[in-house]
């Protein structure tokens, strides 16, 4: 079995390793950002905002101040106009880092993403590569209401040609980054600010190899499988933790890269655990969670199944703007708990 990615080493040196820094997840990006740009100079970073803490939280501190504007450039409002020109940048040589601070208006550049840089290498023999990776941040909650609480994961991981990752963990929001930014295909990274505060000790950076990167165990155990992507994977995790408390042990596998999307280590733990729990951030109807479902049902064996697969979604409903409503419309720990606690019996 993989080792849980949260089993971290503590702060401090090992004989053979560098010193370990405490960071939360929001730093962690900055850092990847720090690491690629002083060690890549064909890489910079555009987008709306790139500037401010208000659009970009702790991901971005002080990168202008260090690195300069014309590295780091706050661009006009026209997600098209600097996803379109980072495209082009990635067909000279540079590998362009372009952000939106909300994923809901990334869709304004889809043409570019799905049209373009997904399209470039297939039609061209793998003679051009649009070496651009596109950041979107989920920042859903808060009363923000429909246009700004969408996650949109499994639209473009529905897309070949454009490798999709979302990282759960301190860890691999840092690691993610640069293994986007040093592929050599267009990548769409998808972070979410609910994670931003989750803490975890971190070696010094170095590069990593998007090819090298799949599905993860979070926690190990031989009664249920639950898995999940980005904050899914902490509902998850969180909820496998007070399961333990009562006996129950679970498998939770934090997905990682949702396109191309490898299933072996999720259709491994259900052959043993016998129960499948999926947990999505998007909405139900042609999500996540059902191609997860599906590719196990067409692979493994009836027999396997002690219980139906479920999966715990969104409702196929707009986000409300009402905070009484958005403690409806959004699953939380208990949502699992129930859902796990059901498939095993009430265990």
């Amino acid at each position: 079995m993989h080792k849980s990615a949260l089993s971290v080493k503590p702060s401090g040196t090992t004989p053979d390793a560098a010193p370990f820094k405490r960071v939360n997840y929001g730093v962690a990006i900055c850092e990847a950002f720090e690491y690629l740009l002083e060690n890549y100079p064909e890489v910079f970073i555009i987008g709306q905002g790139v500037w401010s803490p208000w659009y970009v939280g702790s991901t971005m501190t002080d990168l202008d101040k260090k690195f300069g504007k014309d590295r780091v450039i706050d661009s006009p409002v026209s997600e098209a106009a600097t996803t379109g020109a980072a495209v082009g940048a990635g067909l000279c040589g540079y590998k362009p880092i372009v952000i939106h601070p909300r994923i809901d208006f990334m869709i304004l550049a889809c043409d570019a993403m799905v049209n373009q840089a997904a399209k470039w290498s297939h039609m061209l023999g793998g003679q051009a590569h649009p070496n651009v990776t596109i950041r979107g941040v989920v920042n859903r909650g808060g009363e923000q209401g429909a246009q700004h609480s969408q996650a949109l994961h499994s639209w473009f991981a529905h897309i070949p040609g454009l490798r999709v990752v979302m990282p759960a963990t301190a860890r691999d929001a840092r690691d993610l980054m640069i293994a986007s930014v040093l592929c050599d295909d267009p990548v769409l990274y998808i972070d979410d600010r609910w994670l931003y505060d989750f803490e975890e000790d971190l070696p010094p950076a170095k590069p990593v190899d998007l090819r090298d990167i799949g599905p993860q165990y979070l926690h190990e155990g031989n009664d249920i499988t639950i898995v999940g992507a980005s904050y899914s994977s902490r509902l998850a995790l969180d909820a496998a933790k007070t399961l333990a408390a009562s006996g129950v042990q679970a498998d939770v596998i934090d997905l990682r890269v949702l396109n191309p999307i490898d299933p072996t280590l999720v259709h491994e733990s259900v052959k043993r655990t016998g129960r499948l729990l999926v947990v999505d951030g998007g909405w139900r109807t042609c999500g996540l969670g059902g191609e997860i479902i599906a590719g196990c049902a067409e692979t493994l064996d009836p027999t396997v199944w002690k219980a139906k697969p479920q999966r715990i979604t969104l409702p196929d409903a707009p986000a409300p703007t009402s905070r009484v409503l958005e403690d409806i419309y959004y699953p939380d720990e208990q949502t699992v708990l129930d859902a796990a606690r059901a498939m095993l019996g009430g265990r």
